[in-house]
């Protein structure tokens, strides 16, 4: 990893498949760090990463999280959810504001380990 700072006004936000927006933070070869957010009503679709872990920290809002087989958690601001590799994972804004969190995966987060489901 490189010494760098990285400023917010230079990040673009994109709405992903599984129905939130997210904004690619960093991405090394070991960590990934992207803001997530999900506009309020909607549950996002669930998935799985293969060979890598990832942690929500939630900054904003409301949620229900659902990991595993992990009794569905209501989750707000100052909540980590650690999500092991291979773990079905989706989270539902059940506020009524944007529900915003940070998601930092283990290593890093690529296209080819996202998995439906």
């Amino acid at each position: 990893m490189k010494a760098e700072i990285i400023k917010t006004k230079s990040l673009k936000e994109y709405l992903t498949p599984e129905r939130c927006y997210i904004t690619e933070n960093l991405s090394s070869e070991k960590v990934s760090i992207a803001r997530a957010r999900v506009e309020p009503g909607v549950t996002t679709a669930p998935h799985h990463l293969e060979g890598t872990d990832e942690i929500y920290i939630i900054i904003k809002g409301t949620g229900k999280v659902f990991v595993g087989n992990l009794e569905p958690t209501d989750v707000t601001i100052g909540d980590v959810v650690a999500i092991p590799a291979g773990k079905s994972q989706h989270i539902a804004n059940v506020g009524k504001t944007d529900l915003i969190f940070y998601c930092v995966c283990t290593p890093r987060f690529t296209a080819e380990c996202y998995r439906k489901g």
